[in-house]
Order: structure tokens, then sequence, then C-alpha cells
């Protein structure tokens, strides 16, 4: 079943990143939450939670850590006070800089017997399952 494949292959990229991550003290989740605040610097909880496909309650715990530990701060929004706005630190930018250098490599292993007109193609056949399924 393609599903189950897809499921299978999905845990062992998780693993791969979580181990390649864990020398930045980072988890998957996390390094998911910067890279995104790198996209869209400013973002509410509630959109990086959707965009993590996550609660907005485990969102915030993920932001709080990341914020102790200097990563990211958060802002009230300038046209709704009570939303916080999310952005990275200086440190951050580091941060994800170096786990972005990391998952490359994860994913370079992943694909290193697949040729690039197999890669686009994968890429590709993915997007237009994603989309399906929308």
């Amino acid at each position: 079943m393609l599903g189950y494949k897809l499921k299978k292959t999905q845990h062992a990229l998780r693993l791969h990143m979580d181990e390649a991550l864990r020398t930045l003290d980072l988890t998957t989740p996390q390094y998911a939450v910067l890279a995104q605040l790198e996209l869209k610097p400013g973002a509410s909880n509630a959109a990086l939670a959707r965009s993590a496909f996550i609660t907005a309650q485990t969102m915030h715990g993920i932001v709080s850590n990341l914020e102790k530990r200097g990563l990211v701060e958060r802002k009230s929004d300038a046209s709704h006070g009570r939303i916080l706005c999310t952005e990275l630190t200086d440190q951050g930018h580091k941060v994800v800089t170096q786990a972005h250098d990391m998952i490359r490599a994860v994913e370079s292993r992943m694909l290193s017997t697949v040729s690039g007109e197999h890669k686009v193609l994968l890429e590709k056949l993915l997007l237009e399952c994603f989309n399906n399924l929308q």
C-alpha cells in the first residue's frame, strides 16, 4: 500500500532529522517553527500552528521553549494588541541556518540513489497527491 510506504519513509526521515538536529539541541517541530519564521517573520501562534499541522496549545509550548532559549521573540501586533507576533532573533537566524545544512544532508542521503530527473518528478507527484486530497 502506498500510504504505508509514505508513512514508513516519513518515519525514517523524521528519525534521521531528529538525530541530526539533536546536535543543536533542537527537535524537528522546533526546526519547523524556526524555518517557518524565516519565511514569514512576525507570524502569529495560530498561523504557525496551522502551518505545522498541530494545535495552537502545542505550538504555544514550542514557541515558549524557543523564546526561553533566545531563538525567537514575541511582540504584540500593532493592529491587534492581543495577538503576539513571533520573530527570529539573531541567534535564531544562526541556528536555523545551521539546521538547514543538517536537514539538507539528511535529505541528500535519502535521495542519494535517485536521479535528478526523478527527484523533480518525485516532488511534482507528491505535491499533486497532496493537492488531490485538499
